[in-house]
């Protein structure tokens, strides 16, 4: 069995010069949250006062992980809460989902390439208490393509992430939650 394991772990490693493009569906599971139909109680559309504290400008350099990076600067400059407001650079591979059906459980489409050189051509989401939920838009020669940014995309000559900072108190708690209807 380690053996098996072992072979299979080889073989997925990257190989020099191939097209690594994978695309994985995965089926969420089903939470009671799924189930619930739309309160009375929850408006249909609602808005969340808030004033900027502050700008954030960051830059990723080459062969940083652009998630990651983003997550430190969140931490290190205590974001809380936060706007992405725009992002440009370049990547060597990427690493994004998209939402791939229309009934609950929803259903994502991870699609990966590692070898993939792209530029970054906008980024926006959110910080919510401290967490990034960035969605990023990409483009090579033939297309624009993208969605909610995964770990895996690596920086090739820079990214610059501009950040608005939320002074506090501010509530985002039920800003991305798929069940708050």
């Amino acid at each position: 069995m380690r053996k098996l394991v072992y072979l299979l772990g080889l073989l997925s490693l990257p190989v020099a010069g191939t097209a690594q493009v994978t695309r994985t569906e995965i089926l969420n599971p089903v939470t009671p949250g799924d189930l619930k139909t739309n309160s009375p109680a929850v408006p249909e559309v609602y808005a969340v006062p808030a004033q900027l504290e502050r700008v954030l400008v960051a830059r990723l350099k080459y062969h940083t992980d652009l998630l990651d990076g983003l997550q430190q600067i969140v931490t290190r400059e205590n974001v809380r809460n936060g706007v992405i407001l725009a992002g440009t650079g370049s990547v060597t591979g990427y690493h994004y989902h998209v939402v791939s059906n229309r009934t609950f459980p929803t259903k994502n489409t991870f699609v990966k390439n590692p070898n993939g050189p792209a530029d970054i051509v906008s980024m926006n989401g959110y910080i919510i208490d401290g967490r990034v939920h960035a969605h990023i838009t990409f483009s090579d020669a033939e297309k624009a393509f993208g969605g909610h940014l995964e770990p895996g995309t690596t920086v090739f000559t820079f990214a610059i992430v501009t950040i608005g900072v939320f002074k506090e108190p501010v509530d985002l708690s039920q800003i991305d939650d798929k069940h708050y209807r």
